[in-house]
This record gives structure tokens, C-alpha cells and sequence, in this order.
């Protein structure tokens, strides 16, 4: 990670959007969170909504997000994937968070609100899609859907890769939600890409886990009433 000077203004946001964190608290939402095993060091409840809009009071900047990631509330990650500038992040502070992902819902916040608009997303996609740890492995796939979803000038090449590395997402019953979602998202970018989702899809059919037969039977029925 970068060693960035602290700065005075900044540090004074940082503070500031604490205390109006805390007051977007709500019990009901925290207890609601916990029952559905979103479990966090410190949750105010805030809503996303809410979270949206304290962020547009402030400038992107690449320190504070920093300093609001490594408090690390619900809310004050949620809030740093929301101001921290894309340019300014680096390979190796997508990495740092990625593993320290504690929820799907951190994971994916900061696949929408900035690592789909770093220039390292589709190779940390590629190379996550490869890891060992589910939530590296969830953040990959829902990391290609998003890219397939919002990078319209992307040539369709660029999604190619993605087929050589997913065989063994598609045989795991815990990604099975985010496989689905990302990847219909693909298929649905084009009808080139379309064919070769079914191509893949046939040969899963084949595998001989449970879990890729079922999830590439499910899949190839979806797409064919597209």
C-alpha cells in the first residue's frame, strides 16, 4: 500500500462523516443484517441509499477513502469504495481489500462503485476468478458480470480468458447465486458471446460434480428462452 501524508482538511472529513454516520444508525436494519449472516466489527444500519447520499457531499479523494477503509465500520468501507478516486488505485490495494472481505455486500459495493472503473479490473477479474478463497473467488465473478454489464466499448475478446478459468466456479454450490447472475450478464452482451456461454454450459452438463450438471442444465434452459 501506498504511504500517503495525512492531511489536516482531510482528516477533518474523516471525522465529520463518522458522526454523520452514526446518526444514519437503525437497530432494526443491524438485527435484520445479523439474522441474514451479514455480521460486522461495528454496523450502524445505515442504508445504501443514505450512503449514497453522504457521499455526494464530498469530493472523490483517494486519502480519505483510505483512511475511511482501515476504520473499517460497515459504513465507512461502504463509504470508500463510494470516494476513492479510480485512477489512484492500485493493484495492490485491490488485492489488500479484496481479501479482507468480511460480506458479499462490501464485496459488492466496491465492485460497483470502483473496481469496475479501475484500468486493473479485468486482469484482478481474470486472476480472482483463479483464487483459492471464496470471497476472492465471489468478488472475481461478480467482478466480470459487472464489466460485461457497464463497459459498453469493451471489444468481446476481453471476456474469452474468463472460459478457460471458470470450470471450477460453476462445480461450487456457495457460488452458485453470483455464478448465475454474471454469468447470464455475459451472455447477454452479445450473440457471439451467447454461443460460446452455451458451448461452455454443454460441456459443464458433462462434469461430474452434482452442482456444475445442475447449474449448466439450468443455465442452458435460461438461455434458450432468450
Amino acid at each position: 500500500m501506498d504511504i500517503l501524508i495525512d492531511d489536516p482538511v482531510v482528516d477533518g472529513q474523516f471525522r465529520e462523516i463518522l458522526t454523520r454516520i452514526r446518526r444514519l444508525k437503525n437497530g432494526e436494519t443491524v438485527a435484520q443484517m445479523k439474522a441474514l449472516g451479514l455480521v460486522y466489527r461495528i454496523n450502524w444500519g445505515a442504508s445504501i441509499i443514505s450512503l449514497r447520499d453522504l457521499a455526494k457531499k464530498y469530493e472523490r479523494n483517494h486519502l480519505l477513502a483510505l483512511k475511511l477503509w482501515n476504520k473499517q465500520w460497515r459504513e465507512s468501507m461502504i463509504m470508500a469504495t463510494l470516494l476513492d478516486d479510480p485512477e489512484l488505485v492500485t493493484e495492490e490495494q485491490l488485492d489488500f481489500w479484496t481479501k479482507s472481505f468480511v460480506t458479499t455486500e462490501i464485496a459488492e459495493q466496491a465492485v460497483a462503485n470502483l473496481f469496475v472503473h479501475s484500468k486493473f479490473a479485468y486482469a484482478k477479474a481474470l486472476e480472482w476468478c483463479r483464487g483459492k478463497k471464496h470471497m476472492v473467488r465471489y468478488t472475481g465473478l461478480h467482478l466480470m458480470g459487472r464489466l460485461a454489464m457497464v463497459d459498453k466499448k469493451a471489444i468481446d475478446e476481453m471476456f474469452d480468458p474468463f472460459f478457460e478459468v471458470i470450470a471450477p466456479l460453476i462445480k461450487d454450490p456457495e457460488l452458485a447465486q453470483v455464478f448465475y447472475r454474471s454469468f447470464l450478464i455475459v451472455a447477454n452482451r452479445s450473440d457471439e458471446l451467447k454461443q460460446k456461454c452455451i458451448l461452455f454450459l454443454q460441456e459443464a452438463t458433462e462434469f461430474e460434480e452434482e452442482q456444475a450438471r445442475k447449474m449448466g442444465k439450468v443455465l442452458l434452459d435460461d438461455l434458450a428462452e432468450l
